[in-house]
């Protein structure tokens, strides 16, 4: 029902959708975030080996930064239940913008000389951190933003298109990176330029994003129940713990793993393979980069909507074909064949990630979607600790990460298949969304 007065929230059962200028705002803020991490990710190996930096120690530059990331999200999250989703945006974008200008003053120094390898990448490894820090706050915003304005009905195609920008974000970012490596800053100028992007993006949110409305939080569970003389409120179950909700981090955390894997992993990949001078091949990774996020963007705006996808078949179907992507990058006969492979690997992502994200959406009440966005951000974050040990094990047997991926990825598809939150996966009309939090609640709770 809703009510009359222009002054007070609308229900959380019929939310309003976003308007064109407002979504294009959030869609903003994520697609500079994303412009700059995969702009730097393709810079990355050359950075290392200009250096001196080992190659898993460049993979561990973002490890301090993910940790971070994973256990400030929750907390953002809740901020931003409190505060309001503009102001955390705000914090996020800051967090950005300074973590990659402390960056690009690290690489002005270490290519230049000024400390030893180990000393600068110590330093690199805080300047990243003040991402994982304060950089996520924006991310549980944005996604809050959104699902308290969305339908259940459509959230999984909302979902994919605020996903989409961080496949923007991944094409266009390894494409400018080679184009700010200036004489003067050398391979910093693409986190200088990030960071300027980021500046830019703060002002537009500051002065033309509304807030949103926060809607009524609905009596839950263990959330503001009291026992019969007034006691205090029962404290809130974590997200990871929520039997609705542990499968799909759980599956979105292994496919995180390795499409982050298979990202640190690409350049040094494409570097030996072709023989180059590292600063010689950014242009390959650049390609191959930019190949794989149109592959992405692809699946998010292309087969998603054209198909009407349910998160159902998206778990599914991208872990599959994730899978033969990677196959095909572990057999890497040409250096065709690994772009085409990453590829493949990337549309199979696209397909994955809105698939738990939705699917986490809607395994739980619009009270809770601050809460769920935080896990969701939490997991994207954490992944990348395991990032240096794909590089490790690339320098070993090349194909080994690559093969160690396909095998998850199978592993992934099984679980989707058997597990009973994954396997209903589907989005249900608002009218049902009681009856379908009970079935979600009574289901069995194990895995495989």
């Amino acid at each position: 029902m809703r009510l009359n007065s222009d002054h007070m929230p609308k229900p959380a059962s019929a939310p309003e959708g976003l308007p064109k200028k407002t979504f294009a705002i959030i869609f903003g803020v994520s697609l500079v975030t994303a412009m700059g991490n995969t702009g730097m990710i393709s810079v990355l190996p050359a950075i290392g080996r200009s250096i001196g930096i080992p190659d898993p120690m460049v993979a561990a530059i973002f490890s301090l930064s993910a940790l971070l990331w994973a256990f400030s999200s929750p907390w953002w999250a809740r901020a931003s239940d409190r505060h309001g989703r503009k102001p955390l945006m705000l914090i996020g974008l800051s967090g950005f913008m300074f973590s990659m200008i402390a960056c690009a003053l690290v690489v002005m120094a270490g290519l230049h000389h000024m400390a030893t390898p180990m000393i600068i990448f110590i330093c690199f490894l805080f300047a990243r951190a003040l991402f994982g820090l304060f950089g996520s706050a924006s991310n549980p915003a944005t996604q809050a933003y959104v699902a308290e304005h969305t339908p259940p009905e459509l959230r999984t195609q909302s979902m994919s298109s605020l996903a989409g920008a961080f496949g923007l974000g991944a094409v266009i970012g390894p494409f400018l990176a080679p184009l700010f490596v200036l004489p003067f800053v050398g391979l910093a100028g693409p986190m200088l330029g990030f960071a300027a992007m980021a500046g830019v993006m703060l002002f537009i949110v500051w002065k033309l994003l509304p807030e949103s409305q926060q809607m009524p939080v609905a009596p839950v569970r263990a959330e503001i129940a009291k026992d019969a003389a007034g006691g205090d409120a029962i404290k809130e179950k974590p997200m990871w713990r929520d039997p609705r909700v542990t499968p799909f981090l759980v599956y979105g955390f292994i496919v995180a793993v390795c499409q982050t894997a298979q990202a640190q992993t690409l350049g040094f990949l494409i570097i030996d393979k072709l023989g180059l001078d590292p600063m010689k091949a950014q242009g390959f990774i650049a390609i191959a980069m930019m190949f794989g996020a149109m592959a992405g963007l692809l699946a998010q705006w292309g087969i998603i909507r054209m198909f009407e996808m349910t998160p159902r078949q998206l778990l599914r179907w991208g872990v599959g074909v994730a899978a033969l992507g990677n196959v095909i990058v572990a057999l890497q006969p040409t250096y065709a064949a690994v772009v085409a492979g990453f590829a493949i690997s990337s549309l199979g992502f696209g397909l994955a990630r809105p698939g738990f994200t939705a699917g986490a959406s809607l395994a739980v009440g619009m009270h809770e979607q601050a809460r769920v966005a935080g896990a969701i951000a939490a997991v994207n974050g954490v992944n990348v600790v395991l990032a240096p040990f794909f590089v490790w094990l690339y320098e070993r047997v090349a194909p080994a990460p690559f093969v160690l991926c396909g095998l998850l990825m199978v592993a992934m598809l099984i679980y989707a298949l058997r597990n009973s939150q994954l396997k209903n996966a589907d989005p249900q009309p608002a009218t049902r969304a009681d009856a379908a939090m009970a079935t979600l609640e009574k289901s069995d709770e194990g895995g495989l």
